[in-house]
């Protein structure tokens, strides 16, 4: 029986068809190649993600759009901060899912 959706039982899967499903150690391994549409080309290595790079460049991009809105706050340029007050949420929300990420045991 098929419920709503095509899932069979009713239950939400999200594995593909034709993919392994992944485990803990397949991610602490690191995924070769993730992300990388140029992968193999030129007999180069596989690449693998670059995290810690990542989390670097958005805590920074937190505290800059955090500075820039105090800033246009400050200086009765509402516009300025709010935009900045978005690029901080933005810059929030990959270092937090990074931050995820290695704590799952992916490496870099």
């Amino acid at each position: 029986m098929t419920a709503p959706g095509g899932y069979p039982g009713g239950m939400m899967t999200r594995r593909h068809e034709g993919r392994p499903h992944r485990t803990r150690a397949d991610y602490e391994r690191g995924l070769p190649d993730y992300h990388d549409p140029t992968a193999g080309f030129g007999g180069a290595a596989p690449t693998y993600s670059a995290l810690t790079l990542r989390a670097v460049l958005a805590a920074f991009g937190l505290v800059f759009a955090a500075g820039a809105a105090w800033i246009g706050f400050a200086n009765a340029l509402p516009v300025l901060g709010w935009a900045m007050v978005v690029v901080a949420l933005i810059a929030l929300a990959d270092l937090v899912w990074v931050l995820y990420r290695k704590w799952r045991g992916e490496p870099g």
